[in-house]
This record gives structure tokens, sequence and C-alpha cells, in this order.
């Protein structure tokens, strides 16, 4: 079918932005200095913005065109830059495609770049939808009991607390099986992960207040779970898009405990992003043995 598209001339465009209101479709935004199609998805190539253009940057071009291809819309767009890049998945989001969404981000993983999306601060207005369009495949099963939520805790003095008083959760989510998380949840976003075998748990006393304290965590089993190539892809995707500032991993001395540690090192050695990785051994009766930083 033939399709009639805007096209810019980035060197006679001066980024004056007069193109951008006469865009009813919201396709043109001016990002670090000139004007942009983040999305030929929404440009209805009527060329309302041809006539607010002072400096003639800006045109039709009529082509025979295969149904809209986001993968092709991406190898564009990312030539534009960050910037670029979050304005697009901005605009799919603002308009409800969820799956082109979803393309947009496996075309950024498959080709190692970052996604802007999950660099905003925490508390910048990234809505649920937006946190969460992104998990594909990779978290909850679907049952209610393993939908995320965040868990507030209320802090209470411990030199203060009566005899008998129980040490208070560190705990900040749920679910926290890595086959259940999604690994684009908000509280992944800039966070430190604790990456702890399911047994580490039970035989630290001081698991809480010692390990778990200030961190997000995932817990996983390198020799019962099943499909553990899923755990260095989610792990990528935490590092990646949700900025994890670090991952520290809770194995027990036994042999096959140390599994999981070489699932955090090989997804640290894949992801762009490269952040610190830190192994803490844990003794069967709870002592600490050992901790280090991965090389």
């Amino acid at each position: 079918m033939l399709r009639k598209i805007i096209t810019i001339n980035e060197e006679l465009c001066d980024g004056c932005g007069e193109c951008v209101p006469a865009c009813h479709e919201g396709a043109l935004q001016i990002i670090d200095g000139k004007a942009r199609l983040i999305s030929d998805l929404f440009c209805d190539g009527l060329g309302a913005c041809i006539g607010e253009c002072p400096t003639g940057a800006l045109q039709i071009v009529e082509r025979e065109a295969e149904p809209y291809n986001e993968t092709k819309v991406m190898e564009y767009i990312v030539k534009g830059g960050p910037n670029v890049i979050k304005a697009h998945l901005e605009h799919l989001l603002d308009h409800n495609e969820i799956e082109f969404f979803t393309e947009a981000l496996d075309y950024l993983k498959a080709n190692k770049i970052i996604n802007p999306l999950a660099l905003q601060p925490e508390g910048s207005p990234l809505t649920d939808q937006k946190q969460n369009a992104g998990h594909h495949g990779g978290g909850s099963c679907g049952c209610k009991g393993s939908a995320e939520q965040t868990i507030k805790r209320v802090e209470i003095k411990t030199d203060t607390a009566p005899v008998g008083f129980e040490q208070p959760s560190e705990l900040t989510h749920w679910p926290i099986q890595l086959h259940l998380l999604n690994p684009q949840a908000g509280f992944f976003r800039n966070a430190d992960l604790l990456l702890a075998a399911d047994c580490a748990g039970f035989v630290s006393t001081a698991f809480h207040p010692k390990y778990l304290s200030g961190k997000a965590m995932a817990i996983a089993c390198p020799k019962l779970d099943s499909n553990k190539e899923a755990y260095v892809e989610k792990l990528i995707d935490m590092i990646d898009y949700s900025n994890l500032n670090s991952i520290s991993v809770v194995i027990m001395k036994v042999p096959c405990c140390a599994g999981l540690a070489q699932l955090a090192m090989r997804a640290q050695q894949l992801a762009v992003r490269k952040v610190p990785v830190y192994i803490t051994v844990l003794d069967l009766d709870g002592s600490e043995l050992e901790t280090y930083r991965a090389a």
C-alpha cells in the first residue's frame, strides 16, 4: 500500500517548533534542537505541519510501504539518541500501543541499548502502565498470589523494644521468587538487588537486618529450579532497564549453590551496564564464611 510520510531535512531545521502544534497526531516533537518524527505510526501524511515550517525542512514523500513494522521504526529512532528513543516509547504508551512498545523494548534489548525510561528517578511521573508494559513473559504467572505488591514498613526502634519483641521484616515487595518477578518492576529501579539462595534465609538469624535491609530481593535455587537461562535474561533486564546499582548474592557453602553466583556473574558480563557483584557464602550453621567482590 502507498503511504504518505513526513520527512525532515535536519540541515534546514532550526528547531523553531512551529510544526509541533500543527501535528494533531502528536508525531512531531522538538528534541535536541531539531524537529523529530518520533513515530510514523501516528503520522497521517496530511502535511498540516508543512505550512508552518519557515525553513522548508518538512516535506511529504509517498512510497510503497508494508504494514507498520516497529522494528524498522526503531532502526530509525535509535539514530536520534536516548531522548528520541524515550519520546518514542512514551508516545507508544500514551496511545496504548503496548504491543509495539514491547517490540520496541525487544529491539533495544537485542541491540544492547539501554531503555531510557528505566533511568527516570523514583517519583517521576512514570505511570504504573509504563512501569509494567515492558513485562512480557517474564513475571507473574497471572495468579493473585503472585501479583506485584510494595510492602511499606513502619520503623521501630529495637533498642527500646520490650523483651520478646519480634524483629521486623525488611522485605519491601512481593513476589520474591525470580521466576515470578517482573525485572522492570518499580521496586527494582535504581535499587541494590539481593539475590539469595532459597535456603539462606532459613539458616541465618541475621538474614533480614544484615543482608536484606535496604535491598530489593529475589530468591532462586540453582539446583532445583528450571529454565535458568530465563534467570540470566531477567538479571540482564534488571541491570540494563531497571538501572540496578549492585547485586549481592547470598549462597550456601554446598557446591550446587555456587551456580547462583555464576548466573549473576554471567548476567553482569552480558549486560550493557556494568555493576558490582558481591558474593557472600554462608556455612550450614548460618555463620558467614566469606564475602568478596566477583571479578
